[in-house]
């Protein structure tokens, strides 16, 4: 248990880090209701990003795959989910809660190559 909230807390810190380096005006979060294809979207980033971190804590991906890998959770939220990166981060946040890092590692999976086609991030 205290290994999984430390890989759901270290996808949450890496994914706020990574958008307010990237976009350090996005300070403050309305609340926005995802739904439909960006809930997909969402969901897909998310499996992304706590794989990555959870392989990478596992000694099982090197830095380097783990910051690939976190890269295209950034590019999917950037191309296929409206709103500001605040929100987009509170976002993933619900996600993350809602979802156990078994239930999201079998996500990836089933669905990691699916959610690359279905969300681009050329």
């Amino acid at each position: 248990m205290a290994r999984q909230l430390i890989l759901t807390a270290a996808v949450c810190s890496v994914l706020s880090i990574a958008a307010l380096v990237a976009f350090p005006g996005a300070a403050s979060a309305g609340t926005r209701v995802y739904e439909g294809r960006e809930a997909a979207a969402l969901r897909c980033a998310n499996t992304l990003a706590l794989t990555a971190v959870a392989l990478s804590a596992a000694g099982l991906i090197g830095e380097g795959e783990k910051n690939v890998m976190l890269g295209v959770t950034v590019r999917i939220l950037d191309r296929h989910v409206e709103g500001t990166w605040a929100q987009k981060r509170a976002a993933m946040e619900v996600m993350r809660d809602r979802r156990s890092v078994p239930d999201t590692l079998e996500d990836y999976r089933r669905i990691a190559e699916s959610c690359l086609v279905q969300f681009p991030i050329n």
